[in-house]
């Protein structure tokens, strides 16, 4: 695996929030690059061995909005 990919999200007591696409690892932050950190640690942990783990992970950022209608 190459690359993963992480659906970012703002969490609602303030921070961010990420979520893994297909693999199960997720992270907190208070800001961006704690959030960073704690994501390269989040993979660190999931994969054992360094030649299995991504070399590249992509942070989509989401926000959602709420349109009355």
């Amino acid at each position: 695996m190459k690359e993963i990919t992480f659906l970012v999200q703002e969490a609602e007591e303030g921070g961010y929030f990420a979520q893994a696409v297909g693999v199960g690892i997720f992270a907190e932050g208070d800001t961006v690059e704690a959030l960073k950190e704690n994501i390269k640690g989040g993979i660190e942990c999931f994969y054992n061995k360094a030649e299995d783990s991504p070399a590249f992970a992509h942070l989509h950022f989401v926000k959602d909005e709420i349109l009355a209608l």
